[in-house]
């Protein structure tokens, strides 16, 4: 039966099915073929997107901007001081300003609550840019690259996650494993495991999808095999920074070095960051980390971030390929 996405919001993984996920995929492949080769056809002229950002951003935002220009569309953006939202205007209140206004709203922020209200309310498509629960435009950014960088097929993929698995990302990544068929793991210290709540219901789309989704406190363990192994800052937007030190000591032993991409024993494992990345001392907070700490860096090494096993920066470039294709589908 034909899948259509016109109208819908995303929100979170959970809300698609495999075979919707997979289509943005499919869209987004061909996208990315179009622009390289100089053949994108606009599809979404006179449409006008806003894009509301409560955490400041690079990525999502270049890529929500540079996905609606490409395809005719016209962006307003609104930065942590740019709107009334949440501040002296409702979030319900301001997703039924906004949705007379605007075709499509894009949020990233902090409560997945208010990006679901902003859905309710509005009536026009609203996506997920990032709140504290999901990420889900950078799943699928993800899973292109995985696509790109190996001949199999993404149900037959092994991946982890090494750090904090109570994040985001980590959270995010293990749905959308689940929701695709795929073999992932988190490794981390059982203290920063996501809740049970958590566990059993990702493990309860995984057996609907033929998944299998682990949580492993061994670090070399959780490497064993992976073709990809993925992780994020330690400590997340948001969190307070007086747990800096607490949270280096648990996750020194998780760190992705070249001991540790070694220890998958796959010659070919590629190394994945939603970015930034604190690899080195070259950034300002990254230099405070040092001096405060003794570290240099930290989730990942900068041996590692920099090799031919890194395929960040494809990454960073799929965001925009699939924010276009989420576009095209609800939009166009």
């Amino acid at each position: 039966m034909p899948i259509n996405l016109r109208g819908r919001s995303v929100l979170a993984l959970e809300d698609f099915t495999p075979a919707e996920l997979r289509l943005l995929l499919d869209i987004a492949k061909e996208l990315k073929a179009a622009k390289r080769g100089g053949l994108e056809r606009p599809r979404l002229s006179g449409k006008n997107i806003v894009l509301i950002f409560e955490k400041d951003s690079t990525r999502t935002r270049s890529g929500f901007e540079v996905a609606a220009y490409d395809q005719g569309a016209h962006v307003t953006y609104m930065g942590p001081s740019g709107s009334h939202i949440g501040q002296s205007e409702t979030v319900k209140d301001t997703a039924r300003v906004l949705g007379r206004m605007y075709d499509a709203i894009e949020f990233r922020g902090f409560a997945q609550a208010d990006v679901e209200v902003l859905a309710r309310y509005a009536g026009v498509p609203v996506y997920n840019g990032l709140t504290d629960e999901s990420h889900p435009t950078q799943i699928l950014a993800d899973f292109m690259t995985m696509r790109e960088f190996t001949h199999k097929h993404l149900s037959d993929i092994r991946f982890a996650f090494m750090g904090d698995g109570r994040n985001n990302m980590a959270r995010s990544l293990a749905v959308g494993a689940a929701k695709i068929g795929m073999h992932f793991t988190i490794g981390a210290p059982e203290e920063l495991w996501p809740d049970e709540a958590f566990r059993l219901h990702v493990d309860q789309i995984a057996k609907t999808n033929g998944a299998s989704i682990k949580f492993e406190a061994d670090a070399v363990a959780a490497v064993k095999g992976t073709d990809f192994i993925y992780t994020d800052v330690w400590l997340s937007m948001g969190e307070d920074p007086a747990r800096w030190g607490e949270r280096i000591e648990l996750l020194r032993p998780y760190q992705v070095n070249a001991a540790l991409m070694a220890a998958t024993g796959n010659p070919f494992t590629k190394f994945m960051h939603c970015l930034p990345s604190f690899h080195n001392a070259e950034t300002k907070m990254g230099k405070d980390i040092e001096t405060r700490y003794g570290v240099s860096a930290m989730e990942v090494s900068d041996e590692v971030f920099e090799s031919p096993a890194s395929v960040v920066f494809d990454q960073a470039e799929n965001r925009m390929h699939t924010i276009k294709a989420i576009l095209i589908a609800t939009l166009g």
